[in-house]
């Protein structure tokens, strides 16, 4: 079964030519061109994947990635970016986006950026791991189902923040360097991905808030260790 991709852009040619350029990569891609149409799209249809640009008609983004959200704590959210809009892509992750790809891309890195959501279906049989479903503390964190269940409350991760917690988790008290993390999770090591990756530590300490003796240390200049 295809995959399907809500792609949301209002630039008429650069949509045609992505969207065009996906489907040959044998995608499903459903196009809405403005936030309140991608939105009815999404309230009535399955997608796999959402990719938003963030200047949009009607509907901005930001807005449509925070009502996504408040619906599907899971589904993927890729931001489409201007270069000079650096400062939107850290507000697109403290939204709970999962990547960002800036313009103007190619397809490839586009196609890449999504295959590495994509990959993780729940028909897949992955390997089992020590951290698919494993105790950090008082909570159980199940990798594939992507939650954080702690006393009877489950939090529900995305792909992104389960990523960098089970990267953490899987090297209990070492220093974890912060361009082994980036490289490992974004296969990047630049300024505002290490941005990036903040604001999902900070995400992932507030998740862990309930079992005190968990924490995730900054280890100045160099990285994190995560204890419990």
């Amino acid at each position: 079964m295809k995959k399907r991709i809500l792609y949301v852009e209002d630039d008429p040619n650069l949509a045609f030519a992505t969207k065009d350029n996906l489907e040959e990569y044998d995608y499903e891609v459903v196009h809405a061109t403005d936030g309140v149409e991608a939105l009815d799209f999404f309230g009535k249809e399955h997608f796999d994947i959402c990719v938003l640009d963030i200047m949009l008609p009607k509907m901005d983004g930001f807005t449509l990635a925070e009502k996504i959200r408040s619906s599907d704590s899971q589904v993927p959210i890729l931001f489409l970016t201007a270069r000079a809009l650096q400062e939107d892509k850290i507000k697109g992750l403290k939204l709970g986006a999962d990547d960002y790809v800036t313009k103007p891309f190619s397809i490839e890195e586009l196609k890449l950026r999504i295959d590495v959501f994509l990959r993780r279906s729940k028909s897949d049989k992955p390997e089992a791991s020590r951290t698919d479903a494993a105790r950090i503390g008082k909570y159980a964190f199940d990798f594939q189902k992507l939650t954080l269940a702690i006393n009877g409350s489950t939090q529900n991760l995305t792909f992104r923040e389960a990523e960098v917690l089970k990267y953490l988790a899987e090297r209990p008290d070492l220093v974890i360097r912060r361009d082994e993390l980036l490289k490992a999770i974004w296969g990047d090591d630049d300024y505002f991905m290490g941005r990036s990756l903040d604001v999902f530590i900070s995400r992932l300490r507030k998740y862990l808030s309930g079992d005190p003796d968990i924490r995730i240390d900054n280890v100045h200049g160099v990285g994190f260790r995560m204890r419990w």
